[in-house]
């Protein structure tokens, strides 16, 4: 009996954190500046939008697989803006992440408005660029759940199949974004999206 108040105890505990940690990444993602977009068309499964311009950390991998490049992509730039630059400066978390789905993977974060190519603190890795993206005008597909190299290419052929049928023409430039941290379990959210002409 002893021995299972202790493991109720435990499991007590481990639940309490898990809750508090899935509020805590609900309410920071809600804080969180995000890149700017207005809807133009909703069809059935994908909606056309506008982007505004915007600046990014960027970072070339030359792992083409979701997996390794997006966890080596993400510690390198969350380094940067988590102060590993000439400042020692801490730079806000923004959303989307941004991957490129392409032979060799970009990864990019959106800079937060308040800054500027000069702004910006120096990143002390120098694999670490600034690109500015300019108004792009893009179609995006939806899909919940965790990513992986699988799902992504999955809706990157139903987007490619969906635009088709409506005789949308599109650029062969397809990104992957993600919208949660990998310990938010709930609500999670991604996209597959690429630009039209």
């Amino acid at each position: 009996i002893k021995k299972m108040k202790i493991s109720l105890i435990i499991l007590g505990v481990i639940l309490s954190v898990f809750v508090i940690v899935q509020v805590f990444a609900y309410r920071s993602r809600k804080n969180i500046e995000s890149y700017t977009y207005k809807v133009i068309k909703k069809h059935e499964n994908f909606e056309i939008r506008n982007y505004e311009a915007s600046l990014f950390t960027s970072i070339k991998l030359s792992s083409k697989d979701y997996k390794n490049s997006s966890r080596k992509g993400f510690s390198i730039l969350a380094g940067y803006i988590f102060g590993d630059n000439n400042k020692n400066k801490k730079i806000a978390m923004t959303s989307p992440v941004v991957m490129t789905i392409e032979d060799s993977v970009t990864m990019m974060f959106m800079v937060p408005r308040k800054f500027n190519k000069k702004t910006l603190p120096k990143p002390n890795q120098s694999q670490i660029n600034f690109v500015e993206e300019p108004v792009k005008k893009i179609a995006a597909i939806s899909f919940t759940g965790w990513a992986n190299d699988e799902n992504i290419e999955q809706y990157k052929q139903k987007l490619k199949l969906a635009l088709e049928a409506k005789r949308i023409s599109y650029k062969n430039k397809f990104y992957f974004f993600g919208y949660n941290p990998p310990y938010e379990v709930f609500n999670r959210k991604n996209e597959v999206i690429v630009e039209l002409y």
